[in-house]
């Protein structure tokens, strides 16, 4: 990473690997092997870490009709009772993540991103674990390819940009739009909507931070002053 000034961090695990206790482990070691090294990059001005909105939304009381926010943390010990190893990860990454850029003075701003939707995408996909209880809960979320990018380019040039920033950009709360997306994940044919569907969920979690950064990115506000 010599002569690096910033980086853009997102884990995958090996197509062939499940999320398992053992990826957690992975997972957590990456990101504090990739912030230390960061942190003994000089040039290093700032790290924009990928991680999930499955890293904000399990919690013992998520039930209790507040909204998500940048400020809530998923718990460990929920993730561990329900084998959500997925959003366990993503947990204990950010966390370790966090925990090093504090103590080691690195410049970092998070990524949470919801369900990314792309050509690769599919029910398979370790994110849905869950997804019912998400729907219900009126925190499923989705974000396009591209939308992601953008968030991290804006995240990364605005220099006032800092702490945790939940990205999406369409919320699934309505039976026809979780129809629409078990299709687009499976690319299966139409089927008839569910005959509840003029039942809504009300989208219990916001992005207001991103969109004020991404807004302000645009208009090329972000460097003023």
């Amino acid at each position: 990473m010599k002569g690096c000034a910033g980086l853009f961090y997102a884990f995958e695990p090996p197509q062939d690997q499940n999320y398992d206790e053992f990826m957690v482990e992975v997972e957590v070691r990456s990101a504090h092997n990739v912030l230390e090294a960061c942190a003994r990059t000089e040039t290093m001005e700032r790290v924009v870490f990928t991680s999930s909105v499955a890293a904000v939304v399990w919690k013992e009381n998520h039930k209790l009709g507040m909204d998500f926010d940048e400020r809530d943390w998923s718990e460990p010990n929920f993730c561990r009772k329900f084998k959500l190893w997925h959003a366990l990860a993503k947990t204990q990454a950010e966390k370790t993540a966090w925990a090093l850029a504090m103590d080691r003075g690195v410049e970092m701003a998070s990524v949470n991103a919801g369900l990314v939707v792309g050509p690769d995408t599919s029910l398979a996909s370790p994110y849905l674990k869950g997804a019912p209880e998400m729907y219900e809960d009126g925190v499923l979320v989705t974000v396009d390819l591209n939308f992601l990018a953008d968030a991290h380019l804006a995240v990364f040039e605005t220099p006032s940009a800092y702490g945790r920033y939940l990205c999406f950009n369409r919320a699934v709360c309505r039976p026809e739009d979780a129809v629409k997306l078990a299709q687009m994940l499976s690319h299966a044919s139409p089927c008839p909507h569910p005959s509840d569907e003029l039942r809504v969920i009300q989208q219990r979690i916001q992005n207001k931070k991103l969109n004020k950064v991404m807004v302000e990115f645009a208009a090329g506000t972000h460097l003023e002053g």
